[in-house]
């Protein structure tokens, strides 16, 4: 494995001459390649996705890697150059006339309206009792909403503490990014550069767990005591929307200033939000994009559950078995983002998104600020109020934990079934491992145009299992809450409509890119989100 370290070099690590080859051969193991059951044609990146909740591959212990030539790749493995989608001689154009979200009004509502929901729904935690802001039969509207607005500069004005530490945690994160072991890794060829395939430094598993470790020692020592996340939750969240729109406006007109930009449709609200840098990277090794998609997130999520446990516990003596399901639920995803990181690269986000407001935005405001309504719920309640019995709290748990087993190993399967067909698979040991993660002898369909479309494991049962796992995780989060806040139902409500709306995008995608070949694989996987039902 190649594992670079700090210590052993004095400065910051540096990609090796191979970063993609990983050399297993010993004399007592031979190395083996996946050998698909089918003749040995060029090999292609799938185009199945993640989910784009956390985008994330998962775990990479397999055995199993493709026989690397001398450059790093397989042998059998050959990039198929592709031409931009009609984006023409000029790749900074998309002149496809098509937009998503619904064009610029669509995005432009979005941008608008998701940060004044989150104040929406933090104003309904402080002052409604955890129900919706909504105003009475008799109440004047205009009324309302001036005291809607006054109690959201109440509750959540930002103040420099906040922003301190905010962004010294980003700062930290990115300090720990270039000092702390890792492996490197590579992405999707890119048609526009000629097929080159960057490379990717990965060790957020190592910052996860020295980052628990720090908060951990802050906390004992009193520099931060962790409930402060959820006692001053408000300053938090204004901290985090105000950053992310302001990072949102350097990274679009940084691109632009550096001619930097790719598939500009010349409407400004529509290339804001989906961006325009596709690669944007800093310090030689920080890729924005893989940096931003766990390591502030996810980390932050976590924390704010371990806020709301020792805010409990300090509360009542106690910590109730619905905060315990948050700590497991949000530690379970958090984990498995990092132990999985190396296998983000090849994703459509990494290889397709551009870095703009949708991606900047929900990572440093949207997933650490709205996922936990539910914690947030639970510890601004009394726990009588949420005193479920023991079998409902079990049977809870057994549906987040065999959710999350299928998320984790059918994300795992595809994912080294990606890397291993170009050579590229990296072994780990990261916790925790498990069955059925990685293919022996996959079955796949081979298309026209070089590409191939997983047809084994999971997906050979249906095929965006991996949505259904991750729905089911998220609608775990609600069920531990009970039905007495809509808010903490948020995130259930609001990814089944996103899951949808991303599988019929990728849908249409890929009936587009494979044709016939994609008819052929819906023939031999018929079912799309549950197998042998729908």
């Amino acid at each position: 494995m190649v594992i670079v370290t700090r210590s052993q070099t004095g400065r910051t690590p540096k990609k090796p001459e191979h970063p993609g080859f990983v050399d297993l051969s010993t004399p007592a193991r031979k190395r083996r390649s996946v050998t698909p059951r089918v003749k040995k044609e060029p090999l292609s990146d799938s185009d199945s996705e993640m989910s784009m909740t956390t985008a994330t591959g998962r775990g990479t212990n397999g055995s199993t890697t493709a026989a690397p030539t001398s450059n790093g790749r397989a042998a059998h493995e050959k990039i198929v150059p592709s031409k931009p989608s009609k984006l023409g001689e000029n790749y900074k154009v998309d002149a496809s006339g098509e937009k998503e979200f619904g064009g610029a009004l669509g995005t432009g509502l979005v941008m608008c309206g998701f940060p004044l929901m989150m104040w929406w729904m933090w104003v309904g935690h402080v002052y409604y009792n955890s129900q919706l802001p909504l105003p009475g039969r008799n109440d004047d509207i205009a009324e309302f909403l001036q005291d809607l607005v006054a109690k959201a500069q109440e509750c959540a004005t930002p103040n420099l503490r906040a922003w301190v530490v905010y962004w010294g945690f980003l700062a930290y994160q990115s300090l720990l990014y270039v000092t702390l072991p890792g492996v490197w890794t590579k992405g999707n060829p890119m048609a526009h550069r000629g097929n080159l395939r960057l490379d990717y430094y990965c060790n957020a598993v190592w910052s996860f767990y020295v980052t628990i470790a720090t908060v951990a020692a802050l906390h004992v020592s009193g520099v931060f005591h962790i409930t402060e996340l959820v006692d001053n939750f408000g300053a938090y969240l204004s901290v985090s929307i105000f950053s992310g729109i302001a990072v949102s406006f350097i990274a679009y007109f940084s691109a632009l200033w550096r001619g930097a930009q790719h598939r500009m449709t010349g409407s400004f609200v529509y290339d804001f939000f989906m961006g325009a840098e596709l690669n944007p990277r800093i310090f030689g090794i920080m890729d924005m994009k893989m940096f931003f998609e766990v390591r502030l997130p996810w980390f932050l999520l976590f924390f704010i559950s371990v806020s709301a446990a020792v805010k409990q516990y300090e509360t009542y003596g106690y910590v109730t078995p619905q905060v315990c399901f948050f700590l497991l639920a949000h530690w379970l995803y958090t984990n498995a983002c990092c132990k999985g990181e190396e296998l983000i690269t090849t994703t459509f986000d990494m290889s397709h998104e551009k870095w703009g407001f949708m991606l900047i935005f929900w990572n440093m405001a949207g997933v650490p600020f709205t996922y936990c309504n539910g914690v947030l719920y639970l510890v601004r309640n009394a726990p009588s109020v949420y005193n479920w019995s023991v079998a409902y709290n079990a049977s809870i748990f057994i549906l987040l934990l065999t959710a999350y087993y299928i998320f984790d190993t059918c994300n795992s399967q595809k994912n080294r079934f990606r890397q291993a067909e170009k050579g590229t698979l990296i072994v780990r040991k990261t916790f925790p491992q498990l069955p059925w993660q990685t293919l022996k002898n996959p079955t796949f369909i081979r298309c026209k145009n070089g590409g191939t479309l997983l047809t084994s494991g999971w997906y050979g049962l249906a095929r965006k299992v991996h949505y259904t796992a991750d729905f089911c995780q998220m609608s775990s989060w609600g069920l531990i809450c009970g039905f007495g806040s809509p808010i903490a139902w948020f995130l259930p409500v609001f990814f089944i409509t996103m899951i949808l709306h991303r599988a019929w995008r990728d849908t249409e995608r890929c009936a587009k890119k494979y044709g016939a070949d994609w008819d052929e694989y819906k023939r031999q996987v018929p079912y799309l989100f549950i197998p042998y039902v729908f």
